[in-house]
């Protein structure tokens, strides 16, 4: 079978979006570490996030990289405050998962480390996302 190349940025972003939603569920779902769940998993979030957004902006927003870590960073400090608990959310097992509920100095450098990947991806003359 001839290897088929997804030209269109919108749907190779999308395409990216929904292996790392798929991911991410399967990970949150089914793995219960100490490593993949807490620190690969926040990795990946921010790659997530990144590639949704690339995929309704697929030529580029100047800066999202930044913005996408800055956002993650609020939520993460939002948790420190207990934000789901504060909008009585904490009963709401969804809603905990996606706002989390641990603040976590190293969740931040996962999501640094999330967007260094794409930093490094993205740069000019390498293949895109």
């Amino acid at each position: 079978m001839k290897h088929m190349k997804i030209t269109n940025p919108r749907i190779r972003y999308l395409t990216m979006f929904l292996f790392l939603l798929l991911t991410e569920l399967f990970i949150g779902i089914f793995v219960h570490d100490r490593f993949i769940r807490p620190y690969a998993g926040d990795v990946l979030v921010v790659i997530l996030i990144y590639t949704f957004l690339r995929a309704l902006f697929p030529h580029g927003v100047k800066n999202l990289v930044w913005y996408v870590l800055l956002f993650a960073v609020c939520v993460e400090i939002l948790q420190y405050f207990h934000i789901g608990r504060l909008l009585g959310l904490e009963h709401n097992r969804a809603a905990m998962i996606i706002l989390g509920s641990t603040f976590d100095v190293k969740d931040i450098l996962c999501y640094a480390a999330g967007c260094l990947i794409i930093l490094v991806w993205e740069q000019p003359g390498r293949r895109k996302l």
